[in-house]
């Protein structure tokens, strides 16, 4: 067993203190990519590269990042609104973001990964009035100081079951060296569960590609998280670069949309199971993934909360209640740097979400393209959409005035809320990156008398 070494750790922080310096302190967010880069760019300083190189060959893993997004939107229709609601008139926030992993071999297949980060802003109207709200880097607990937190730390074993090896991916979370191509993987601390559930090539990271919840993950599924976006608990995968099998168990939230976890883990969970079909269409990579997963919370059905009471929406006195839940997501390559996703997700509507967002079904899809074709391979532009429900329950539950952790007009003519996303993604430099991103939400909080919503956020990054 290798066991770490003080005066190199120290170095090892050393060397990502001018990025960070860079960056400043940021905003909680719920899961993503929180380092990725390519292995083979040029550092964002000179010798950084080969530094961390020479670093991952003596058993230490290290990458950072800062992203930070400014996003607001003109004024629009709004001939009434609550607590949950927009404000209408015209607004702007910012949010940012910076970690620091770090991560050491302890033995063969055996590494321990920590995430340190430092949080600082709020998204729009305090992220509510839009089920698919414009700004995966933004969670409601925001801070106007900066915060310092630990998303991350977990241990993980990869056991090798073939002498076939393959390349790691750009994945900041793993060190870069090949893995087997059949392996078993096992995870254990806290993390998001979208580091192992619901990944996708094309719409997954808020930080590189689209910005809005419902492209980042499946909507209408109540990925465990506290309000930060973050969970504890333990992952099992097996893949062969075929299929892929994945289930873990996570904690959940004691109160909606909470900071702190439940602490009975055997009362109030959140299981989740996923099934990977790695495809190759005319010679063009693809996948297909089903995901089922099943809560018990503190949850009320729709017919236990009082509307007119916000006391009897925040935790169920009487016990606990099962929220079921599935997702089926596609990713496949449709051309020379082009592709395409979709999503489709559904959780049984009887009782509240407690985690994620409020939305009951949901229908995802887009494209996205790199900039090869004009000259500039590293720039990506993307294309996506959203349309999400509320079942009848919340339906009734919004027009009898209820308030939710996200939505809540004071009444509504209910509608199906629409979103359209559209970003253009550009490396200005090594290591730094530039978007510029529009969003169209109509029908927000599935309320036809208000909106339509632009959204129109700018974006920039720097990562090693």
């Amino acid at each position: 067993m290798i066991r770490p070494n003080a005066p190199r750790l120290r170095r090892l922080v050393r060397a990502a203190l001018p990025l960070l310096a860079l960056a400043g302190p940021a905003l909680a967010q719920q899961g993503g990519n929180p380092g990725s880069s390519d292995p083979a760019a040029p550092a964002l300083f000179p010798g950084l590269e080969a530094r961390r190189a020479a670093l991952e060959e003596q058993g230490w893993l290290i990458h950072g990042q800062a992203t930070f997004v400014l996003q607001g939107h003109p004024g629009f229709r709004s001939p009434y609104r609550a607590e949950g609601s927009m404000r209408p008139a015209a607004q702007a926030a910012n949010t940012l973001s910076t970690d620091l992993i770090i991560g050491r071999r302890l033995w063969h297949g055996a590494e321990a990964v920590a995430d340190l980060s430092v949080t600082r802003g709020f998204g729009l109207s305090n992220s509510t009035g839009v089920a698919a709200y414009p700004n995966n880097e933004a969670f409601r607990l925001g801070s106007t100081e900066p915060t310092f937190f630990v998303p991350r730390a977990f241990f993980r074993q990869t056991i090798g079951l073939s002498g076939e090896m393959e390349a790691a991916g750009d994945d900041p979370l793993r060190f870069n060296t090949p893995l087997p191509r059949e392996r078993v993987t096992l995870t254990l601390g806290k993390f998001s569960v979208w580091d192992i559930f619901d990944r996708n090539a094309y719409a997954h990271d808020a930080r590189t590609q689209f910005l809005n919840w419902a492209l980042v993950g499946a909507g209408a599924v109540d990925y465990a998280a506290d309000a930060r976006g973050w969970t504890v608990g333990a992952a099992a995968e097996w893949e062969n670069g075929i299929w892929g099998l994945r289930g873990g168990a996570f904690q959940v939230s004691r109160r909606v949309n909470g900071l702190f976890l439940d602490p009975a883990p055997t009362r109030a969970f959140q299981v989740l199971g996923e099934v990977d079909r790695y495809t190759r269409l005319g010679g063009r990579p693809g996948a297909v993934r089903l995901i089922l997963g099943l809560s018990r919370t503190r949850q009320s059905t729709w017919g236990e909360i009082d509307p007119l009471d916000p006391e009897s929406f925040d935790k169920n006195p009487s016990g606990y209640r099962l929220k079921r839940m599935a997702a089926l997501t596609l990713e496949q390559e449709v051309a020379e740097e082009l592709g395409a996703f979709a999503r489709l997700s559904w959780n049984d509507g009887r009782t509240q979400n407690w985690m994620f967002t409020e939305m009951d079904r949901a229908v995802s899809a887009g494209l996205s393209l790199r900039g090869g074709r004009w000259g500039r391979p590293e720039d990506t532009v993307g294309l996506g959409g959203n349309v999400g429900w509320a079942s009848e329950g919340r339906r009734r539950f919004l027009a009898a005035g209820g308030i939710g952790f996200i939505t809540g007009d004071g009444t509504l003519r209910g509608g199906p809320e629409y979103l359209a996303e559209a970003f253009y993604d550009a490396a200005v430099a090594p290591g730094i990156n530039m978007a510029l991103d529009v969003q169209h939400a109509v029908n927000p909080a599935y309320n036809r008398d208000r909106g339509p919503i632009t959204f129109v956020a700018l974006r920039a990054r720097v990562a090693f």
